[in-house]
């Protein structure tokens, strides 16, 4: 009866081991499949274009998103709303120092810090560096079976990135850009 009992125990103690043992799975993010955009404001007008994925992953519990990070490649920043020479030329200033300074600085990264939410709707915490400047923001995540979609709006001079800021420098209101711009991000794993 006694060895009925440790078996019966041991195996009670087992059956919950299992059921609290947490699974973590990283999904890797499909660069080639996904995509980001990028958009910028100035007075009496906007620009947009794309900036490609180095590497990703989301880390999941479950089926509950955890955490993840990125690298972006900043080189390949690329504007997709003019040609020719102005598509160049803006191609040339947003590589510069006088914005995000590709050769010196050729990746960022956004690792996630914190995750609430659930059903695949999330409200996400992370540390954005852009030019070695790391700064916290939040953003909405939602997230389906083989997809991710995400919008975050950057404060450029948070990354010392002044460039035209009407922040900075009242005398260029009329040729401004503004401060913020949004990244919009649709993953594919």
């Amino acid at each position: 009866m006694k060895n009925r009992n440790s078996k019966i125990a041991m195996l009670l103690v087992l059956a919950v081991s299992f059921m609290s043992f947490t699974v973590l799975k990283d999904k890797k993010v499909d660069v080639s499949t996904s995509k980001v955009t990028w958009k910028g404001y100035k007075v009496g007008g906007e620009h947009e274009g794309t900036i490609a994925l180095k590497e990703g992953s989301l880390k999941f519990n479950g089926e509950t998103l955890e955490g993840g990070s990125f690298t972006i490649d900043m080189t390949s920043i690329n504007t997709t709303d003019l040609s020719g020479d102005y598509k160049d030329k803006l191609d040339g200033h947003l590589k510069s120092d006088d914005f995000f300074g590709v050769e010196e600085f050729p990746t960022a990264s956004l690792k996630i810090t914190s995750v609430s939410g659930k059903n695949g709707k999330y409200n996400v915490k992370g540390d954005i560096t852009i030019k070695g400047i790391t700064e916290s923001i939040s953003f909405p995540m939602t997230v389906s079976e083989n997809s991710a979609t995400a919008s975050l709006k950057i404060d450029r001079t948070k990354h010392k990135i002044t460039y035209k800021s009407p922040s900075l420098l009242e005398t260029i209101k009329d040729k401004a850009i503004y401060d913020e711009f949004d990244i919009n991000v649709e993953l594919k794993f």
